[in-house]
């Protein structure tokens, strides 16, 4: 255990490299942007003055977004997924699969659970021993399960998933207008040194090499934001995008989709005026999720709503409303055309009531 336990304290040390290095980026960036250009290299000061208004906006947002990011712990599912003590021990003493999907089954009927393994069984962590609730996932560099979880970031040294999805989302924003800003402005004075128009201070050095770095960061940043942004388009996480979520109807791609709009708030919450500042304005709780499932069936011509956990989406779900909901749902998934011969399907729709 000893070793062990050594050995564990080293990876976690080591975790943080990364994190150091970006932090000792940024602040010799500062540096060298405030002193070294604004200060000593730019001689207009109405120039001089509004760059460092902007860049220090930038670099506050940048430095709050990011360490949000890190400092948030990621979410666990509620003991409500644990296995009840009886069934627990029943679990522990059987030895064989079927016999413990089985007692699995049983517990997750009361569960708002609708997601499944690639084989159809309930998905059950060995390792936190708890029922996996929709979208969580167990990391393995975290050591938990983790919620809604997207990817464990070294360059936050944490899992980035439901409690810190939308902080990670607006640091890659903050980023990459931070390097954008930096390079835009950098760029006539790295001329002017290149050219030899300025004098050849140790200012020329790190203009020059602030530019490359911008330029570099700004590049690499704007593929993965861009990325993510679709993910949040299409209310999907990383893992998602490379394995579609199996229901109990089979894997479909779209069934945590909700429309663009809803989409755009599951992460960033109702009120737009929040949506740039990295403050929670998350929808849910993270253990339960809305979904939407489609099933052909040519015999039957049918709306089956179910309510499931808890959402501060909509408030109390009606029928009128779910219903209403669950036409855009079919609209949306056949990509805003609905027609009226093609009703033999059958819609099933997860709608989270407000508590």
């Amino acid at each position: 255990m000893a070793p062990h336990h050594v050995l564990r304290c080293c990876q976690r040390s080591l975790s943080w490299i990364p994190v150091i290095f970006i932090n000792l980026v940024v602040g010799w960036s500062y540096y060298a942007y405030v002193v070294e250009l604004c200060i000593l290299t730019i001689p207009n000061n109405a120039e001089k003055i509004s760059y460092l208004v902007v860049f220090h906006l930038f670099f506050i947002m940048f430095i709050w977004s990011y360490w949000k990011t890190i400092c948030s712990r990621p979410a666990n599912p509620s003991k409500e997924f644990c296995l009840p003590k009886v069934e627990k021990e029943r679990y522990e003493k059987e030895e064989h699969p079927d016999t413990q999907q089985e007692i699995l089954k049983k517990v997750v009927v009361g569960l708002p659970v609708y997601t499944r393994t690639g084989t159809g069984a309930v998905r059950y962590c060995d390792n936190c021993l708890v029922i996996k609730p929709d979208r969580c996932h167990h990391c393995s560099t975290c050591d938990m399960c983790v919620l809604k979880m997207d990817h464990h970031c070294p360059w936050v040294n944490n899992c980035v998933g439901f409690s810190n999805y939308k902080f990670f989302v607006l640091f890659l924003a903050y980023s990459m207008l931070y390097c954008a800003f930096i390079a835009a402005t950098v760029l006539q004075y790295f001329i002017k040194f290149w050219t030899n128009q300025l004098p050849d201070t140790h200012a020329k050095f790190h203009v020059l090499f602030l530019f490359f770095v911008a330029a570099m960061f700004f590049i690499s940043i704007l593929s993965l934001f861009s990325y993510h942004l679709w993910l949040v388009g299409k209310n999907r996480t990383t893992i998602e995008a490379f394995r579609a979520p199996v229901f109990r109807n089979g894997p479909d791609k779209n069934g945590f989709s909700l429309g663009f709009s809803r989409n755009m708030a599951e992460v960033f919450g109702d009120q737009k005026k929040y949506w740039m500042f990295p403050i929670y304005t998350s929808h849910g709780d993270g253990n339960s999720f809305v979904t939407r499932l489609v099933n052909l069936d040519p015999e039957q011509i049918a709306v089956g709503l179910q309510i499931n956990g808890k959402s501060s989406v909509d408030g109390p779900a009606s029928p009128k409303h779910v219903l209403g909901d669950t036409i855009n749902h079919i609209e949306d998934h056949q990509d805003g055309s609905f027609d009226k011969t093609d009703v033999a399907e059958t819609v099933t729709v997860t709608i989270e009531s407000e508590s």
